[in-house]
């Protein structure tokens, strides 16, 4: 019988205390070849609430998994009710601070690549090239019959026409752009099929409980080989699809650095923990390396 997946972890040893030194993470900036590797809490100031974090959604709300998913017509028809109000404000979220300094860095030649654990497209948007999703896209939807792959954005005007009036008032919005709504207010939703086959649409993301695609892993391990060190940006690490790469770089005695505020599963494997708002912390860096921090790509659309 297949386990329930892992959507929390609780520090079981004593860790290092976080710190409010930058220097480490600018020195490894300045070196060059820096592997990025994101999570929830880099979109918080964007107003996407991470997992695990002060206020975070798993207080409230448990994710869709794979299993629950795959199992019955009840369960899809509240994931798309759920899934379809929150892309209304999710796909209206724009980079923030942190998300616009990975994207200096990466133009000025400091990064090898940027790996992210978020569904959000909000890397891309501010000008990050070459992003890894790790975990997929909510911008994309992908059949399970026939495999065809399709924009979010076309999914959400057939959800629209099959449910005029579908205007309830969620409680909050989830980092994988789930909304918190009742029984009640799903109501009767009607889901809509693949337009090729009428086979049965999922978001092209990684649910909990489904494994990342094995050649997705292998790249994000090849990236890891090639960097010179691995900066973690506002990630718990406790899923092991994140957690893996900050013990594989520890292994080959690569520094690993750790920006979030709160303790992480990868503390005792890193050179340090800053526990500092991300988008300052970062933008505190590019000011001391002089690396010119862009706004404008913010303003780029995502859908």
């Amino acid at each position: 019988m297949r386990m329930r997946p892992t959507v929390s972890w609780t520090p079981d040893e004593d860790l290092p205390p976080g710190t409010t030194d930058l220097e480490p993470v600018a020195d490894a900036l300045s070196a060059g070849g820096v592997l990025v590797l994101s999570g929830a809490g880099i979109s918080t100031e964007s107003g996407i609430p991470d997992y695990r974090g002060e206020g975070g959604s798993l207080s409230r709300h448990t994710p869709m998994t794979y299993q629950d998913f795959t199992a019955g017509a009840r369960a899809r028809r509240r994931y798309w009710a759920r899934s379809h109000l929150g892309w209304r404000t999710f796909g209206r979220a724009r980079p923030n601070a942190g998300h616009r300094a990975v994207a200096a860095f990466g133009r000025h030649g400091l990064l090898s690549g940027v790996i992210t654990q978020n569904v959000d497209g909000l890397h891309q948007a501010a000008g990050s090239e070459g992003v890894v999703e790790l975990h997929g896209s909510l911008a994309r939807v992908v059949c399970l019959s026939c495999g065809d792959i399709s924009p979010r954005r076309e999914l959400a005007r057939r959800l629209e026409e099959a449910n005029a009036g579908f205007e309830p008032v969620a409680a909050g919005i989830n980092p994988d752009g789930d909304a918190d709504l009742t029984d009640e207010q799903v109501g009767d939703f009607r889901v809509v099929p693949c337009a090729v086959c009428g086979g049965i649409l999922k978001p092209d993301v990684v649910f909990f409980g489904e494994a990342v695609p094995p050649q997705r892993v292998e790249h994000c391990r090849e990236l890891v080989r090639e960097a010179t060190s691995l900066l973690v940006l506002g990630s718990s690490l406790t899923v092991m699809s994140g957690l893996r790469f900050v013990r594989q770089a520890a292994r080959d005695g690569k520094p690993v650095l750790i920006v979030n505020r709160d303790p992480t599963r990868g503390d005792r494997h890193a050179l340090t923990r800053v526990a500092l708002p991300l988008g300052a912390a970062l933008t505190t860096v590019a000011g001391r390396l002089g690396v010119p921090v862009d706004g404008r790509a913010a303003a780029r659309v995502r859908r």
